[in-house]
């Protein structure tokens, strides 16, 4: 039984030496040029429609990257499924009217309202109290002998406040005069602009439907609607005001102000594909990318090449890569999940849905490897080899693992510049909190970012496919490939030991 035992013991430590010692090389070799360019010209296509989170494009897009996922042989991430479904919500607008004396205005002509902000409410106004231009601050307060509690208030906007001073002119703006009006009680707010903007009758996504407080209403109005409700009294209350005197009054009016929007119910996905390790198999490596971008704006399509389609790319170049080793008997030592998310662009929602429901344990993944815009070069970078580098951001944190596996991995086989410029704590630009490995590091995993630096086409339509380097795209992919690679098969999962920041 003993000699048993210690042949057991033999073979497995055997096993995990062989498998730390096989020569990647060979399947580093699987990311191709051709491959990448061939899926990055479909998920930045056409048909794709920009991926917008939550769109038939986002779906379209979700749908290819599961088909390729099954065509490698990954198992589904979730059980016996690929997409993990997280609930978006968008408000849509029933109804915005208002009336004066029994006279209808007309919504984004006389008034305008931001249907995000406003909430279910209808008001029946028999007066209306106006303020100059709202301010309340340690200067002066336009509420000075007005009782607004309960009432609807009306202001002057910024656009009439040449007179003012120009500190208070600087501090003018609808969320302070919003702030002023809800701490003297007033029930709604109607602000004077000179125009109005249009009425949009769908809002932003939004992926939490509960608020720990709700604002006043608030109406953007045109002087003709002010005219309205103030009367004659209006032309010397906006006098008055305009010369930074004494303005406010109760003005006699009645005044209907109806407000109602209905919440859509609506899904994304993240795509998660997993290859199961051998004798380290319930310990994880994670990579990712995102694969959303910014839809379609009056029929212009935001393609999203560089941003994330380069990184999405990458994904499904890794994962074919690995398939092979595996079914070449070189399988990883650990699970790698590898996981496109969507919603990046609203605000990583996909990563950060994924870090409070993780499928596999946070404690139990060794690291996040997140590629996000790796296909591209960033012209303000004036250092260097700019034909050859790529950021590197977070391998300073978390974990002091982190750069000397990169580092080691990169001088042995890819030989890039490796740029720590968006690691400084000062970096104007805040890349290391915005992209999904940040959903990652909040809980305490390792992570490295991988990023190309922003360039003209960032966030513009003309981010296509034509514009990639692709050469490029494959040598920082096989960087990441031989980074996990090695992070795979070591014995230990990399060290946590530099805190949060």
């Amino acid at each position: 039984m003993k000699q048993l035992i210690c042949l057991v013991l033999f073979v497995s430590v055997s096993f995990a030496y062989g498998q730390q010692k096989t020569n990647p090389k060979p399947f580093a070799k699987e990311i191709s040029v051709e491959d990448l360019k061939t899926h990055l010209y479909i998920l930045a296509g056409e048909e794709m429609q920009g991926r917008e989170t939550a769109t038939e494009g986002q779906r379209k897009a979700a749908d290819y990257i599961e088909n390729e996922f099954k065509r490698l042989g990954l198992l589904p991430g979730m059980s016996n499924v690929y997409q993990m479904p997280f609930p978006v919500y968008a408000d849509s607008l029933l109804n915005a009217s208002l009336a004066v004396n029994e006279q209808s205005f007309q919504p984004g002509v006389d008034f305008s309202v931001n249907i995000m902000a406003a909430h279910n409410a209808s008001f029946r106004f028999s007066e209306a109290v106006f303020a100059g231009f709202g301010i309340v601050d340690s200067t002066r307060d336009d509420y000075n002998n007005l009782d607004a509690r309960g009432k609807l208030v009306v202001v002057l906007s910024s656009k009439f406040a040449d007179n003012l001073p120009a500190d208070t002119k600087k501090r003018l703006n609808p969320y302070r005069q919003q702030e002023a009006a809800m701490g003297k009680g007033a029930a709604a707010l109607l602000i004077i602009d000179k125009t109005v903007a249009p009425v949009i009758p769908k809002g932003n996504m939004y992926v939490n439907m509960y608020r720990n407080s709700f604002r006043i209403n608030t109406f953007s109005i045109t002087e003709k609607v002010a005219q309205a409700i103030l009367g004659d009294g209006y032309s010397t209350a906006k006098g008055a005001a305009l010369q930074n005197t004494t303005a406010s009054g109760n003005y006699t009016a009645n005044i209907d102000l109806d407000f109602t929007k209905t919440i859509v119910t609506m899904q994304s996905t993240n795509v998660l594909g997993l290859l199961e390790g051998t004798d380290l198999k319930d310990e994880y490596v994670v990579l990712t990318a995102h694969y959303d971008h910014l839809g379609m704006k009056n029929g212009k399509i935001w393609y999203g090449a560089d941003d994330d389609g380069s990184g999405t790319v990458g994904i499904l170049e890794l994962a074919k890569a690995f398939t092979k080793a595996k079914a070449a008997g070189k399988g990883p030592r650990r699970s790698i999940l590898f996981m496109t998310v969507s919603g990046e662009e609203k605000g990583l929602w996909g990563s950060d849905y994924y870090g409070d429901h993780p499928v596999f344990p946070l404690e139990k993944t060794t690291v996040n490897l997140n590629i996000d815009m790796i296909g591209r070069i960033d012209p303000s970078r004036k250092k260097g080899d700019s034909t050859n580098y790529v950021y590197i951001v977070g391998d300073d944190k978390l974990s002091s693992d982190l750069r000397p596996i990169s580092e080691a991995n990169n001088r042995k086989y890819v030989k890039l510049e490796l740029d720590y410029k968006y690691n400084d704590p000062k970096d104007p630009e805040r890349i290391y909190y915005r992209s999904d490995h940040y959903n990652f590091a909040k809980h305490g995993v390792p992570i490295i970012f991988y990023f190309n630096g922003l360039h003209a086409d960032y966030h513009q339509p003309t981010d296509t496919p034509d514009k990639i380097n692709y050469a490029l795209l494959q040598k920082r992919t096989q960087l990441v490939f031989y980074t996990a690679w090695d992070m795979a098969n070591r014995t230990a999962m990399l060290k946590r030991d530099i805190p949060l920041p």
